[in-house]
């Protein structure tokens, strides 16, 4: 069969048209069907929630001696979608040296594929920014410092017992960091931030962000000058009769208000881990 000019022309015309009708469907497909799908697959790669952590109340005693406050510290932590897989044993071995971390427990953090987990809490301002030049020398991506606070008690074991301590979450769990949790812990905000391709915050597509409210002061009516003098009290009576355990309690009968209270054994609430 033999097609004339035009027959051809007006065929191939045809062609065009069902092709492009073609791409224009796919497009709408996409735009319109698949949208909320693939934008999810983006987000889930390149955004993530990032808490901003509420600063914890102070303790102080009546006079408002500081018994209990925050110090700056940054948390290190990983999104593995950022890191150059070619590069994971040389991030590996710069963590591990300059976090003290084992390095097994670092390669299979790093060699999973969650967009936000914490290597390590509580690290010092000046060695964060120690890390974060080396990162940053060696072209290392995907990994992040998030601002955070570390309690400290000035006191040592002074009041031990009556302060108590907090857990690694900031959570209070014994003494009065327990009982008044609910009030010194204040409320966590957070914010949606998104990385480019280098793992940097893009800040201009900066999310939804709700801020954080740090919690209330607690003063106690205890008074450190009477509590050291019945420090060295109880390490006097200790001394002398050598007893398992031993008590002081200073208290204003009026009122039933503790002055000061001491006991042995104690322990340094900087040291969690000799609590007993």
């Amino acid at each position: 069969m033999r097609w004339s000019g035009r027959t051809r022309c007006a065929l191939v015309c045809i062609g065009f048209v069902l092709l492009f009708s073609a791409f224009s469907f796919r497009l709408v497909y996409l735009q319109l069907v698949k949208h909320e799908e693939y934008a999810g697959l983006a987000a889930e790669k390149h955004v993530y929630k990032q808490p901003i952590y509420a600063e914890r109340g102070t303790i102080t005693d009546v006079n408002g001696e500081v018994l209990a406050h925050n110090v700056p510290v940054e948390n290190v932590v990983v999104d593995t979608s950022h890191l150059n897989r070619e590069k994971v044993a040389e991030a590996v071995a710069l963590l591990s040296r300059d976090l003290k971390m084992d390095a097994d427990e670092l390669s299979e953090k790093l060699g999973s594929d969650r967009h936000y987990i914490v290597l390590k809490r509580d690290v010092p301002e000046s060695a964060a920014d120690a890390l974060r030049a080396k990162l940053r020398e060696q072209n290392l991506r995907g990994i992040y410092f998030e601002h955070d606070a570390a309690r400290l008690y000035p006191n040592g074991p002074m009041l031990c017992h009556v302060i108590g301590f907090t857990d690694f979450d900031h959570k209070g769990i014994q003494g009065v960091e327990a009982s008044m949790d609910e009030y010194l812990r204040g409320q966590d905000g957070y914010r949606y931030i998104e990385h480019n391709r280098a793992g940097q915050e893009i800040v201009l597509y900066r999310g939804q962000e709700r801020a954080s409210r740090d919690g209330y002061q607690v003063h106690l009516t205890v008074d450190l000058n009477l509590q050291n003098i019945v420090e060295n009290e109880i390490d006097a009576a200790v001394h002398e009769y050598s007893p398992e355990k031993a008590t002081i309690i200073l208290m204003r009968p009026q009122t039933g208000e503790i002055l000061a209270m001491a006991n042995r054994p104690n322990f340094d609430l900087n040291q969690r881990n000799t609590a007993k």
